[in-house]
């Protein structure tokens, strides 16, 4: 890689040609992945795309004049120190917010890089040629900042709010509560089951725990693999079966741990097992919760379905392992 220090300005030129030219396919990216869900927001992009372009022109412009047509096939990515582009435009149904921040970084770095460009060169023309280029760059940024106050109206914001809302339901609170719901209620058969048929808490923990860890790994990989977002717009797989199968085993994990309760001491099993039971109760009330204030379900509709569905589930468990 070449050191900025020895570039001429000719390359540099060249590379901020070439820059201007990728940020440009990057806004565009930006815009066509959030027409459907954001609309306004896709508008701000489309300018700011077109925006790219034109500085694009007005650098090859001043290279044309000054060098002549030929570009020196010199890239960013052969710079040391460059500008630096995450390529985060390689995933669908990015939240928006990510996408506003990464815009922003963007046109930061820009300004930023040739501001210093401007600073270490003693040559009157070059140090012009690039504080020109420094204040292009924050022209964009400022640019940005007009265009979104123009886009997004009152209404487009509204808008924009519930459908941010609808996915963040999507992408994190669906398989949160699916996981939540199968570790909660999932594991008190065999937990339970476990409790009563041996009266050891140790041994009462080890089953939880495997039975915990095993529907985690299994729900995690059925929700990544049952849906990967293209089309339902729910986000990358693998973060949601992160996020399924961490709570699948957090759900099953809660009413493990009393079982912690040393078996030395008077009546532990009892204590462990009451103590399970609380804990239970909370967990299905928590899901409840969850279901009355993101999956607009009545509270009390979604608490019977919950509760009475955990019971039966710690009934048969009762029942198996006194059997």
């Amino acid at each position: 890689m070449k050191s900025f220090a020895d570039l001429t300005a000719r390359e540099i030129l060249a590379v901020a040609i070439s820059s201007e030219e990728e940020d440009s396919r990057i806004y565009a990216t930006f815009a066509e992945d959030l027409a459907e869900r954001y609309p306004a927001s896709a508008k701000v992009f489309e300018e700011m795309a077109e925006e790219e372009r034109e500085h694009r022109h007005r650098l090859l412009g001043i290279y044309e004049a000054r060098f002549g047509a030929n570009l020196p096939p010199i890239r960013r990515e052969d710079v040391k120190g460059f500008l630096k582009r995450r390529p985060i435009w390689l995933t669908q149904n990015l939240p928006l917010e990510t996408v506003r921040k990464e815009a922003e970084n963007m046109e930061y770095q820009a300004a930023r890089f040739y501001e210093k460009a401007a600073a270490q060169t003693t040559d009157v023309e070059i140090r012009k040629l690039l504080g020109d280029l420094a204040e292009v760059e924050k022209g964009h940024e400022r640019h940005a900042g007009q265009l979104e106050k123009a886009l997004l109206t009152e209404e487009a914001k509204a808008e924009e709010a519930t459908t941010s809302h609808r996915m963040f339901v999507l992408q994190y609170v669906q398989p949160g509560l699916a996981g939540l719901m199968d570790g909660s209620v999932s594991t008190l058969a065999p937990l339970f089951a476990a409790a009563f048929a041996t009266h050891s808490n140790w041994s009462t923990f080890l089953v939880g725990l495997a039975a915990s860890i095993g529907a985690g790994i299994s729900m995690g990989f059925a929700e990544a693999l049952s849906d990967d977002g293209a089309l339902t717009g729910r986000g990358s797989p693998w973060l949601r079966g992160t996020i399924c199968g961490l709570m699948t085993t957090i759900g099953g994990i809660g009413h493990t741990l009393p079982y912690l309760v040393p078996d030395s001491w008077p009546n532990a099993f009892w204590i462990a097992t009451a103590i399970a039971g609380v804990v239970v109760f909370i967990e299905l009330w928590a899901i409840a919760w969850v279901r009355a204030r993101y999956m607009d379900t009545p509270f009390l509709q979604a608490v019977f379905q919950i509760v009475l569905g955990g019971a039966i589930v710690l009934a048969a468990g009762i029942l198996i392992g006194g059997a």
